[in-house]
């Protein structure tokens, strides 16, 4: 399959095995992607996809799907973004507090997708986004939110594809 890892020698490629899983493995495997049961159950439900296209979409789809308690659910599952490690006390200080007002604000953690984010410009994009979303009202907050969750979740999943860890 074009794009597809093989894995090692013997063994099935990962989105054969995420087809033929039980569904409760295939779920299980679905939830280090994105903690909703729902998001989860939609996209497990939908198989066998023909290749890893498909299975992006279909979780992108079931993304739109969830309604607001099911990303409360999720989001209670996300970590805040991380530092690079030799960030400065005075970045850790910003950044503790941008999240603090974000939270206040919004009551929930700020997620953002930084798939291909040299490492270098981590900590400038993370603080210019959240400083940035806290001037949101909480509705155009909760779309972005949503499809930042999107894009995590996608990003998790292709590389959970892509180093056979599914």
């Amino acid at each position: 399959m074009p794009g597809q890892s093989r894995g090692a020698p013997g063994t099935r490629p990962p989105l054969e095995w995420f087809n033929d899983a039980p569904g409760p493995d295939a779920e299980r495997a679905l939830l280090s992607c994105l903690h909703s049961a729902r998001w989860a159950r939609l996209v497990a439900g939908h198989r066998p996809y023909p290749d890893t296209a498909s299975l992006l979409a279909a979780a992108d789809e079931a993304t739109y799907d969830l309604s607001a308690e099911e990303i409360a659910e999720a989001l209670a599952s996300e970590p805040l973004p991380s530092l690079p490690e030799d960030a400065y006390s005075a970045a850790h200080t910003a950044l503790n507090a941008a999240h603090a007002a974000y939270e206040a604000k919004f009551g929930h953690v700020f997620v953002i997708c930084l798939d291909g984010v040299p490492e270098h410009e981590v900590l400038d994009r993370v603080l210019e986004d959240i400083r940035s979303r806290l001037a949101n009202d909480p509705h155009d907050e909760q779309a972005i939110t949503r499809d930042q969750l999107r894009l995590l979740a996608r990003e998790r999943l292709k590389n959970a594809l892509e180093g056979a860890r599914l």
